[in-house]
């Protein structure tokens, strides 16, 4: 999948049109760009530049050294122009280093000395966070951001190579949440290589460039071409930290993961079981930080499943959810894979849950901001906080039986979210136990189009895997890969995510020999 530059995310930035207007009758070059709506599904294209452009970009120098402020853009999207004036041209660039101000630069210092009690506070989500360096300075100031107290929840990954490196990287594996890379490239080339880059970058990612220009012009097309942050080298940790920092955990902007609710159409259909099998699959096939939350208080299933004893998280939480802050989330997590942490419900009938939806919105909320992935375990009941949780999460996946109850029941679902989701995509619906011998079904044929949704995955029926797997503690992709099972939930997470998951082929001794 390719990511794409979006020209719509044109924002107002530290350096905004307001600082040159008026100075010395000095027009801004930038007001003569067509702003190109920006789309879903394109590639990225090469930026067209004007013939004469030599390549060479005069320097800005202001009396004070130039902090570019972070924007939050999620995707690259490179737009091709003719008959425009070049960003780069000196000519557009000489008026403004005679006769414009300095700009006024509001943001927070990034100087790494200044104490900042804010700062201080900050703590980076479970996000992949990786870095490709291109000077050895660089890469152990990132060495060092990454073993930085408040990185502790982010999964880092430092490498030299540059842009190219990145974009071999990336050529055949999901990308992570951020990406940060050097260039001493400038101009058309830097452009040329982000081009490339964005070609192999999933939706969602961020790019953050460290180049080595101080440079106006070049900052503020880099920002309409979506690049979320440029820094100048060299860069100190602690300005490279309060630059993810901005990006993800910005009040003004908080950082909020995908929600995916798994719910049954009746009890007993497997809805939990392909919750936390998917949530394993999105961790493990595509390195994505993705958080478990049960909310079956009384008769939750997650900790059996992934082997851990139930702790009161999700009970504490709903009691008492204005203390609930990052760090006491933190504690209350339990940590199921590198990738993987469990929210879990204590399992317990000791207390009556009794939590109103207001705490379970706002619980739900302050998980959101902790992964970029939340796999929502929905019990079989129905209460204000489900129907809400349901409404507003990103995607719902309806787990079915092939049976009357379950057709009815996830009729009334589909008809529901339909008429308070109506610009939202339809629910996934996940046909689960076809097959089972001795018991009369519904066709499969018959049930989609009784409900009018075509199932993202039809999962046989197999009491000895789901029984081995579930007393051993295991998840499917772990005890049985090559299954048709681990097949449906492979296709499931690509369509949820529209990242394709690789199916590595089983090996075999006759695979070895014959082996070329």
């Amino acid at each position: 999948m390719s990511a794409k530059l979006n020209p719509d995310s044109r924002i107002k930035d530290p350096f905004s049109d307001d600082a040159f207007d008026g100075v010395g009758g000095v027009p801004d070059p930038f007001d003569s760009f067509d702003e190109t709506p920006g789309g879903h599904g394109g590639t990225a294209t090469h930026y067209d530049f004007d013939e004469s452009y030599d390549g060479d970009l005069d320097l800005i120098t202001p009396d004070r050294p130039v902090e570019l402020a972070p924007q939050a853009l999620s995707r690259v999207e490179a737009t091709a122009r003719d008959g425009i004036i070049d960003p780069f041209a000196d000519e557009s660039l000489m008026p403004l280093k005679s006769q414009a101000p300095s700009p006024a630069y509001s943001a927070p210092s990034l100087n790494p000395f200044m104490d900042d009690e804010d700062y201080d506070t900050v703590s980076i989500p479970r996000i992949g966070i990786h870095f490709f360096l291109e000077s050895d300075d660089s890469a152990q100031v990132c060495e060092t951001v990454a073993a930085d107290r408040r990185m502790t929840r982010a999964q880092c990954m430092v490498r030299q190579g540059g842009v190219a490196e990145a974009i071999h990287a990336y050529g055949d594996q999901p990308t992570p949440s951020l990406i940060i890379v050097e260039s001493h490239s400038r101009g058309r080339d830097l452009m040329n290589e982000l081009t490339d880059l964005a070609q192999v970058c999933d939706a969602g990612t961020k790019v953050v460039v460290i180049g080595a220009h101080n440079d106006i012009q070049l900052y503020r097309e880099l920002m309409r071409q979506g690049v979320s942050e440029y820094m100048v080298a060299p860069v100190q940790p602690l300005q490279v930290i309060k630059s993810i920092a901005s990006l993800f955990t910005d009040p003004d902007t908080p950082f909020i993961g995908r929600a995916i609710a798994f719910v049954g159409a009746r009890g007993g259909a497997g809805s939990s079981s392909l919750a936390h099998n998917f949530a394993y699959n999105l961790s493990e096939s595509l390195q994505a930080n993705t958080v478990i939350v049960d909310y079956d208080l009384p008769f939750g299933t997650a900790g059996l499943d992934f082997n851990q004893d139930p702790l009161q998280g999700m009970a504490d939480a709903l009691n008492e959810p204005d203390r609930l802050d990052p760090v006491l989330l933190d504690r209350m997590l339990t940590k199921c894979g590198e990738r993987l942490s469990l929210f879990s419900a204590p399992a317990s009938l000791d207390q009556d849950y009794t939590a109103g939806e207001d705490a379970y919105e706002d619980v739900t909320r302050k998980i959101r901001s902790s992964a970029p992935y939340i796999v929502m375990d929905l019990p079989h009941v129905w209460t204000p906080w489900l129907k809400k949780n349901l409404i507003t999460a990103d995607d719902v996946v309806i787990v079915a039986t092939p049976d009357l109850a379950s057709l009815r029941n996830a009729k009334n679902i589909v008809d529901l979210l339909k008429t308070y989701r109506p610009n939202d995509a339809a629910p996934k619906l996940v046909l689960n136990q076809t097959d089972m011998p001795g018991r009369p079904e519904i066709p499969v044929k018959d049930f989609t189009a009784a409900i009018g949704l075509t199932p993202s995955a039809v999962i046989p029926f197999d009491a000895k895997l789901f029984g081995q797997a579930s007393n051993n503690g295991q998840m499917i992709a772990e005890c049985a890969p090559t299954s048709k099972v681990h097949e449906a939930m492979t296709q499931l997470t690509a369509t949820l995510t529209g990242r394709q998951v690789e199916v590595k082929a089983p090996k075999s001794l006759f695979a070895k020999l014959f082996k070329k």
